[in-house]
């Protein structure tokens, strides 16, 4: 009898059975000796095949049995001891009592899946997400057309001039250069009251609005949201358990009523005045004086988005609604996701100077600097004025993209129509009697490489006038609009034939 069968004849059967039942293997993709042994010990506690209170082999038998360095078992006790699977003694090595979970029951009295929260039930996704490049998927900018080269040099002279000291956690409020040079922007652009310190960077307008939910609301507040409107603000609403009052737009944008803000008063009113979403509408001037001028009345807080805002076809730019009036009640929110590229996942927030003081702490609390050397490359990217001819740049292009895809509708989309937008940003919304139903023309429309919105996907109250699909152009070649107004005409009539 050879060493190893003499060894392997003074494992117990339990023992023998886990670890002798098949060899240990030397090939690559199986680990090494070590995490091999480790983990089949670990499922045979687990499993229950080592019940509790089993002496494991000394590590020199079982070293021997298994054709292994002394070491290799030693290493994997140790470790397996520190896990809590085995405690070691004087006595040798034994397997621990554990608390094993119930195995699994099927059928009608199988035990419920743990509780998620009540919220989640209230946050319906629209459906798969749609691969960016996709034609016509709304939201989405030129990203062929971007300046890689410029961006990164940006980054190069970020990443020399900042170095390691970056790598750590920053301003949780974001890096200074950038605050500034946001602030600088938008009193030029936008015509925002702020300085640098008001400014605070977040991933994206999404985060931005959650942010703004957290600050200033309790569970059971309400909200007000544009009805239609965007997806993402009623799903930041929803996360936090606020009580979501849809709000109409007519051609004037959102129309809210003495008897709304008397009986629905609002904590907080989203709201996207310079290019609301989906329809394109601007939000009037005495609708939005009359806007701040009930929310100080009922201390509400107002969300302005400033969604597309930067993209203006025609006419001056419409002037952020912030800074119409001194200390306005209006906390400001904007993205690079569209003005740059998505995955960038950069957005701000600016404070009203007399919420900062309040607000201050909690937020150094809840926040981490991160994403330092983009930060700081955008920071450089904005001053030295490559944004500012990247944004000219982009305004030419979707001015030209919009008008070719009018052009297109007009001349293929021979269906009962109308279309809202095209002033501003990079999408045109289409609307169409109730009896084409739009997600299912969307769905077909992924079939042949398209990825328009449905406009129903955006409403809370769903009605006649909130049918129809939202054609975002800001990706798609101009060339491409002619026989996809023709494919989407088809599909549209085979719905309405359907």
């Amino acid at each position: 009898m050879t060493d190893a069968a003499d060894s392997s004849a003074t494992l117990s059967d339990p023992v023998r059975r886990v670890l002798l039942e098949a060899p240990l293997t030397r090939e690559r993709e199986a680990g090494s000796m070590q995490r091999q042994l480790h983990e089949r010990l670990k499922r045979a506690i687990l499993d229950g095949r080592l019940a509790p209170g089993t002496r494991l082999p000394g590590s020199r038998a079982l070293a021997e049995a298994l054709a292994v360095s002394r070491n290799t078992v030693t290493a994997t006790y140790e470790h397996l001891a520190a896990e809590g699977y085995l405690r070691p003694d004087r006595q040798g090595t034994r397997v621990m009592e554990l608390a094993a979970p119930a195995p699994p029951r099927r059928g009608p009295r199988a035990p419920a899946v743990p509780a998620t929260a009540g919220r989640l039930a209230r946050i319906h996704p629209m459906g798969s997400r749609a691969e960016p490049e996709l034609a016509l998927r709304p939201g989405v900018p030129a990203l062929s057309h971007f300046p890689i080269a410029a961006w990164r040099g940006a980054l190069d002279r970020a990443l020399r001039g900042a170095g390691h000291a970056a790598l750590g956690y920053g301003n949780p409020f974001g890096e200074p250069a950038l605050r500034a040079a946001i602030a600088q922007h938008l009193g030029l652009a936008r015509g925002v009251r702020c300085t640098a310190e008001q400014v605070v960077i977040a991933e994206g307008a999404q985060e931005a609005i959650a942010l703004c939910v957290r600050l200033l609301t309790d569970p059971g507040d309400t909200a007000w949201v544009e009805d239609p409107g965007y997806r993402g603000a009623k799903s930041a609403m929803h996360a936090g358990d606020l009580r979501i009052v849809p709000m109409p737009v007519d051609a004037g944008g959102l129309r809210a009523s003495e008897e709304d803000w008397r009986l629905q008063t609002p904590r907080l009113v989203y709201a996207t005045p310079s290019h609301q979403y989906p329809s394109g509408v601007v939000l009037g001037i005495a609708r939005r004086l009359a806007l701040i001028a009930q929310a100080r009345a009922h201390g509400a807080w107002i969300i302005e988005d400033d969604y597309d805002s930067e993209f203006r076809h025609t006419g001056d730019p419409i002037a952020a609604m912030q800074g119409l009036v001194p200390q306005a009640p209006v906390l400001y929110v904007g993205t690079f996701s569209k003005t740059m590229f998505p995955s960038l996942r950069l957005g701000f927030l600016v404070l009203p100077e007399d919420l900062l003081a309040t607000v201050r702490a909690p937020l150094e609390e809840m926040l981490r600097g991160g994403h330092r050397h983009e930060q700081l490359a955008l920071a450089d990217f904005i001053e030295s004025g490559q944004f500012s001819r990247h944004l000219g740049r982009m305004r030419r292009l979707y001015r030209e993209r919009q008008q070719a895809l009018r052009a297109a509708l007009e001349r293929h989309f021979r269906l009962p129509h109308t279309i809202d937008g095209g002033h501003c940003g990079m999408h045109l919304t289409l609307r169409l009697p109730a009896r084409f139903d739009d997600r299912r023309i969307a769905a077909e429309a992924r079939r042949h490489r398209m990825a328009p919105m449905p406009l129903s996907a955006a409403a809370i109250r769903l009605g006649p006038d909130c049918n129809g699909l939202v054609l975002g152009y800001g990706n798609t070649s101009a060339e491409l609009f002619e026989p996809m107004a023709k494919r989407l005409a088809q599909l549209a009539r085979a719905v309405d034939a359907g």
